[in-house]
């Protein structure tokens, strides 16, 4: 049975900007807060409750801002602390609330507490940062000298070696994105400072990324040996064991006694449901939701760039053991794109030109109609795909460069990190022979980053049929998929039948039916590899929600299909057919059917 404890965002809907490619006003070729308001509107009419703003804080854009070096104003590429306000007041004016990017488990290499830090053993802030002395009995800064095996998210050592003191820094992440020690109760008081700064000012909450790394083993032991031999240090990261401690701490001091309605999300790399179930219980006072990211790893094999092949029947385990696990304690997150997942008509679906729209749809309904509160991420309600890169020159994400040049110089030093592939070392460059299928092994890397990298959440949003998808009067910081001409918000408005309209009606059903957020959750024909089908049911009511997950008709094989017939058709992607006995699915077809439960 559902929990009955009803809050304001189980019936939310998230979207998430990513600033740079977002909209740019400035005329620079990258997006800034300027061009976020001027498309506000866009997102009212869109009907979501929340914005997520992916980091625009100072930052020298070693990873795309989640290296920050000032906490509490805005990077020039963006803006200025002004037309952040000024964001703000225009997001609240319409009715929806914004909520900020949290990154507090590392800073920039160039923020003043680790530069301060920096200095030596003595200085009063070099606790602030995981600093330890070489391996007993060997040379500081000789190979193997490190404190201890751990591998950085994506290549070599987490450990960097700082030639004036003699002495290394852990950086789970990118050699520039040293990690904060949350063991020091002034870090803690630091970061809750400026969390209630930014409150008061009026944001209205906080996704925390990866936030389940802030509390590490002090011991910081060697894991185990992983590929590339380095050790695996996540069983002593992850999770770590003064989490809880460290969240609800948190929650005291920064948000409790608050009057505002508020929105914390924590992005938990490798949290398990058990741990989701304590992160997420309001009477713990932790966190509001979790993203986990065991569903986006399903086609993944030894890394993301070499997939197995996506199976429906993973896909409805995993989510179905989620919507379980969380059903009497605790919410789900549910998304399919964010800024580090390519896109998910692409991916999951069929971006043809025939059936792009059908699966968008069709991927949009089943993901939005389970419980939880659905994310959505810029571009998504438009069923863009993946774009098009000719080569390596291409690309701008720094994970994507550091794999293309491991990958075609044979390196196997790559290390990815339990639960999600976030932050990066910074960029190898590219061996010169970096142009498209210069050899067997350069296309197959392509091929790989063509499907998974990163970039293909952020070319730039394709607003217009006109220059540059109408996101820049100048030429875009990275390429903008040629689609664009058929496939933009533009053309998506004034197609009552476009991708964009049929997210308008899911967001609708879920602000109008408290089905949607407070109904239980069944899933339905668990091993079927064509048909997702569930029930949602509350009280006296019972919906059935069918999403054919191939480009073939799928015959829906429930012993009560023909109790259905009667039904009313809620949703779909397809004109209604006359006779819904058969429930027999068109390609890529989703239904969303409603009827009372008694005749169960």
């Amino acid at each position: 049975m559902a929990s009955s404890r009803a809050t304001w965002w189980q019936s939310a809907v998230v979207y998430q900007i990513y600033p740079r490619s977002f909209c740019d006003a400035s005329g620079d070729g990258i997006g800034d807060l300027a061009g976020i308001v001027a498309r506000l509107d866009h997102l009212r009419q869109l009907g979501v409750d929340v914005l997520w703003l992916s980091p625009m804080f100072p930052s020298p854009q070693d990873d795309a801002g989640y290296d920050i070096s000032d906490y509490t104003d805005v990077d020039p590429v963006f803006g200025s602390l002004a037309d952040f306000d000024q964001l703000l007041d225009e997001v609240h004016r319409r009715g929806m609330k914004l909520v900020l990017d949290l990154v507090v488990n590392h800073t920039s290499d160039e923020h003043p507490w680790f530069q301060q830090s920096r200095r030596g053993p003595g200085d009063p802030k070099r606790d602030w940062y995981w600093w330890r002395g070489p391996r007993p009995g060997m040379a500081a800064g000789a190979p193997g000298a490190e404190p201890t095996n751990w591998g950085s998210a994506f290549s070599g050592s987490a450990w960097q070696f700082d030639e004036a003191s003699g002495e290394y820094y852990l950086h789970l992440f990118s050699r520039k994105q040293p990690d904060l020690n949350w063991e020091n109760p002034e870090v803690r008081a630091a970061v809750y400072a400026m969390m209630r700064w930014w409150l008061d000012r009026g944001v209205d909450g906080f996704r925390m990324d990866v936030i389940n790394m802030i509390s590490k083993d002090p011991r910081l032991p060697d894991g185990p040996i992983r590929a590339g031999g380095h050790g695996d240090g996540s069983p002593f990261y992850i999770c770590g064991p003064r989490i809880h401690e460290f969240l609800q701490e948190m929650n005291r001091e920064v948000f409790a006694g608050r009057q505002a309605q508020l929105l914390t999300v924590g992005e938990m790399p490798g949290v398990t449901v058990e741990q989701a179930r304590l992160f997420t219980d309001p009477d713990r006072h932790e966190v509001d939701m979790v993203f986990q990211f065991e569903h986006v790893q399903l086609d993944q094999g030894i890394d993301k760039f070499h997939p197995t092949g996506f199976r429906l029947v993973d896909l409805k385990a995993s989510f179905g053991r989620w919507q379980a696990g969380l059903a009497d304690v605790g919410w789900n997150s549910l998304y399919w794109n964010n800024h580090d997942q390519p896109r998910v008509v692409s991916r999951f679906g069929d971006d043809s030109e025939q059936y792009r729209v059908l699966s968008a749809k069709m991927l949009a309904t089943v993901l939005h109609l389970h419980r939880g509160t659905p994310y959505v991420y810029q571009g998504e309600e438009l069923g863009m795909t993946n774009a098009v890169f000719s080569g390596i020159s291409d690309f701008r994400d720094i994970e994507s460069l550091n794999y293309y040049a491991a990958a075609v110089a044979g390196d196997g030093s790559r290390q990815p990190v339990v639960g999600d592939p976030l932050e990066d070392q910074a960029p190898t460059p590219a061996p010169a022979s970096s142009g498209p299928g210069s050899t067997p092994e350069d296309s197959e890397v392509l091929a790989a980053l063509r499907r998974m990298s990163r970039d293909n959440a952020r070319t730039p949003m394709q607003w217009t049929a006109g220059d540059h998808a109408g996101f820049s009067s100048a030429e875009p910081w990275i390429g903008v998929n040629p689609n664009y001409r058929r496939i933009n918000a533009e053309a998506e408005l004034a197609d009552p039948d476009s991708v964009y309209h049929h997210y308008r009606k899911l967001i609708a059903l879920r602000h109008g039916h408290s089905i949607v957020a407070r109904g239980d959750f069944s899933m339905l024909l668990p091993q079927d590899e064509q048909v997702y089908a569930f029930t949602r049911r509350l009280g006296s009511e019972v919906w059935l929600v069918l999403g054919n997950f191939t480009g073939a008709d799928a015959a829906v094989g429930l012993p009560d299909a023909s109790d259905w017939a009667p039904a009313e058709l809620l949703l779909g992607n397809y004109p209604a057919v006359a006779d819904s006995t058969s429930l027999l699915l068109r390609p890529w077809e989703c239904r969303v059917y409603r009827r009372a439960a008694h005749q169960d």
